[in-house]
């Protein structure tokens, strides 16, 4: 069963910044809701997936899981990063094994199953040296799918793949999600990718960060990239986006790719 979030009226200001870096968030997600949240670098957008994740405790404010106030990281609450972060030593079926080891736990035929899921199966027995990058996001996602969470947090984790490997592993981490009935929420900087993935799109501006503007996306699921609703949600979501957030150096979030920094939040997990 996946899990009802809550943000309630969140502020943070990191220590000696003038401005804060999240303003006045708030915003309720329903159980099995696909959210994306997009804006332009700095706007604090890893900052608030950290603060779902519990790596980071807001200034003023919380986050609730089915009301329980987040205060450390769980296994009932996942994230993926732009780098899956293996043991380069280990074999495929051993790193996906490692949230359930980590946890006292042995299921290794739920690792099977996963391993299968991800299509993996033949590979189990691999060093992930050998793998590809493609490979390597599928292993981090068997990982951390093996704990069965209620909540899959996406820090761009498909940014350096080619084109092609992204789309499909897009596609793939969404439609699981909804097979299984969790709540997603991604970090995007790719207008397209939060059209194939997003029931729902929050626009986040700057100085401080705060959500400007939704857009609820009117697509079933498998999404066809090639559909003119497709193309008409995603200009949609374009001309919203710089309507809202307007103009800056940096190029409204069209392609794939992040400038914001790796904190030691996101190389902690």
């Amino acid at each position: 069963m996946s899990v009802h979030l809550s943000i309630d009226y969140i502020t943070h200001t990191f220590k000696g910044q003038p401005v804060p870096t999240l303003e006045d968030i708030e915003l309720k997600i329903g159980s099995g809701e696909q959210i994306a949240l997009i804006g332009r670098s700095g706007c604090g957008k890893s900052t608030l997936l950290h603060m779902l994740a519990g790596l980071l405790m807001p200034s003023q404010g919380c986050v609730r899981m089915r009301g329980r106030q987040v205060t450390k990281p769980s296994a009932k609450w996942n994230m993926m990063f732009q780098k899956p972060s293996l043991y380069p030593w280990m074999s495929v079926r051993q790193n996906a094994s490692l949230g359930l080891d980590f946890a006292g736990q042995k299921d290794p035929e739920r690792v099977e199953r996963l391993l299968n899921m991800v299509g993996l199966a033949d590979k189990a027995d691999t060093n992930v040296q050998s793998l590809s990058g493609g490979q390597h996001q599928r292993v981090a996602l068997a990982r951390s799918l093996a704990t069965s969470p209620e909540l899959l947090l996406l820090d761009e984790p498909f940014s350096a793949l080619d084109a092609f490997t992204r789309a499909a592993l897009q596609d793939e981490v969404s439609t699981i999600a909804r097979e299984q009935g969790l709540t997603l929420v991604m970090v995007t900087h790719d207008i397209e990718e939060a059209v194939a993935m997003a029931d729902r799109v929050l626009i986040m501006a700057a100085n401080p960060g705060r959500i400007v503007g939704e857009m609820t996306v009117n697509l079933g699921a498998p999404r066809d990239r090639a559909s003119p609703d497709f193309s008409r949600q995603r200009e949609a979501l374009m001309r919203q986006f710089e309507t809202l957030v307007g103009g800056g150096h940096e190029p409204p979030p069209k392609g794939n790719g992040s400038t914001e920094s790796n904190s030691p939040q996101r190389q902690a997990a």
